[in-house]
Order: C-alpha cells, then structure tokens, then sequence
C-alpha cells in the first residue's frame, strides 16, 4: 500500500499517506513540527527503510498543507490538534486491527506526541520525541540568548543589531510574532544551532524546493502549506510559549524515549536531562546524537533508526501481534 487520502478527523478532512509493504507492521505515526511544518516528503521519502520492519504514516495536521481547505482557524489549538492526533490514531488501531501504534513526535510535534502519550496510552505503544520541547519560554530564552552569544563573538554587526532590537522573547514571544521568530531562527541556523549541517540564513531555505522535488505534494498542498504555516504559528505559538512539562507532565505509561541532537539549539538540549530526570515511566530512555541539531533523524540517519529499532523491537515482541 501506498495511499494519500482524507480522512475526517474533528470534524474537518485531513490528509494523510500510508505506505507499508506488509499491512501487519507495527505503525509508526509521525507527528510534524512548526507549528504548520508538514514533512511528509522527507519521512515518507527519505527513510523509506525503515518499510522492511514498519507500515509508515505522515499526517498534514488541520489547518496547513492537504488539511488547510475549510479549517476555521478558531479551532487550531494545541488541545484540538491533540484531540486529533488521539483520533488518528485510534482510526489506524481500527484499520490495521492493532491495539497500540508508535509515535514520533518532532518539535512541535513532540507538545503533541508527549500529551497523547500521557492522556492516551491505551493507543500508545510507546513514544519518542527528537527536538523535544520542555518549557517554551526557557525554549526561547536559551535559544535567544544564545544566537546573541554567537554573533557577539563573531562581530555580527547585523545580526547583533536585529537581534538586539528584538530583545529577549517574553513568554516565549517575539515582537512581530512569526516576523520576529523567524528572523532569530534565521541567525541560529546561520550559526549551526539548528543543523551542523545547514547554515543558510533563511530557516526555511531550501524547503520548497525540497518539497516541490519530492512529488508528495499536490498543487493543492502545497498552497495549503504557504497559506496555513504563518497562520498556524500566530496562532499556536502563545501556547507553546506556556507549556512546562516538567510541571505538568512527568509520569507516563508507556515507554518514553527521548532522541535529541546535543547541538540543538532550537528546542535546546540543555533543557532536556532535568526534566527527563523527573519523569516516571515503564521504560525511558534519553539518547543524545552528538553531531546532531534539531532533527537527528535527518543529521544522523543511520544512527537514528538503529536506536528507534533496538527500542520498538521488545515492545513489538512483547505485543503478541497487537503492536
């Protein structure tokens, strides 16, 4: 099988793509950062191999790519798109007559795969988040401050001028809102605080093309990308600024696993040992990628899936073919 459709999830359609060689695979969901950020031409694309063991889903979260036509932006909440997520995966269990399924969660996607693990763990096999978020206004503090250390020391005037006229983000805001957090963005990757391995200026470079090259997009999603990705950011972003897991989310039932790129400094790593210090769970793990930014999945491919496989293997074994 491999199918894009739309399926109804909240009330609204919204696209996915399944692709599996062998429909009793274990399913692994991933969930996509930004907020808005869909990413289905590189999961479903660029790790194609991890087929031989998984049925493999991507999902345009309501309000951007092939789920952007006729969402009220009212709706998109970090509550609703959890709301979808346990949806979503509920209708996989029902598909695929599975009782649990995986779930990746990356950036944002990791606010929404680390609250469906806590509040669903009767759909949750077993979680891993990579570009992790903890606390969004220590998020962006860290990661502010340091850019501004970086252009300091290599006398980025420019740099040191915008960044300065933004100040420090309050609450994990930016004057100018996305304007304003894209232009940081724009000098934390020029500095390699997002990849090791990209250091152009402009945080999405490169993107769309990547995109339009990959052949998962129709015209539609594409359009439903560039009209929904700032919406979503206005509005999703005040509340990734409140989030504080290490207050509100500590225990767990199902196996917490976290993946992160130890020269991430956009969900920095810094912030990740004290929380996971304090979370209980059957099983957790913390796995730091030392040449690895935001997404170690993309940085460290090879090293990524043989951690995601030694992890999901005794689950999968200890599932009798529920999982």
């Amino acid at each position: 099988m491999d199918k894009q459709t739309k399926i109804k999830i909240g009330g609204v359609m919204q696209k996915i793509h399944i692709i599996t060689e062998d429909e009793k695979n274990p399913i692994i969901l991933f969930i996509h950062g930004g907020p808005g950020g869909i990413n289905r031409h590189d999961v479903m694309h660029n790790h194609r191999d991890l087929l031989d063991r998984f049925t493999l889903v991507g999902w345009d979260q309501r309000g951007v790519g092939g789920s952007y036509t006729g969402v009220d932006f009212e709706s998109v909440t970090k509550e609703r798109i959890v709301e979808d997520a346990a949806e979503l995966a509920a209708w996989l269990c029902r598909r695929f007559d599975k009782d649990k399924i995986f779930i990746l969660g990356l950036s944002w996607g990791s606010c929404v795969g680390t609250l469906l693990a806590a509040r669903y763990p009767e759909l949750v096999a077993a979680y891993v988040g990579y570009g992790q978020l903890v606390n969004g206004h220590m998020n962006e503090v860290v990661s502010y401050n340091w850019t501004l250390e970086q252009a300091e020391k290599l006398g980025d005037e420019e740099a040191l001028k915008e960044l300065r006229a933004l100040g420090e983000p309050i609450n994990g805001m930016y004057p100018g809102g996305p304007v304003g957090l894209m232009k940081q963005r724009g000098y934390l990757k020029k500095y390699g605080g997002v990849s090791p391995n990209s250091h152009a200026t402009a945080y999405y470079a490169g993107k769309l093309e990547t995109m339009k090259a990959s052949g998962e997009y129709t015209r539609a999603d594409m359009k439903g990308y560039l009209a929904g990705t700032e919406r979503s950011l206005e509005k999703l972003w005040p509340e990734i600024g409140a989030l504080d897991f290490p207050k509100t989310n500590t225990r767990f039932e199902v196996p917490f696993f976290i993946f992160h790129g130890k020269q991430d400094l956009n969900t920095p790593w810094l912030l990740i040992p004290d929380w996971f210090e304090k979370i209980e769970a059957p099983e957790k793990d913390l796995i730091f990628f030392e040449n690895s930014g935001h997404n170690p999945m993309s940085d460290e491919p090879e090293a990524f899936k043989k951690a995601l496989r030694e992890k999901f293997e005794p689950i999968i074994a200890a599932g009798g073919g529920r999982i």
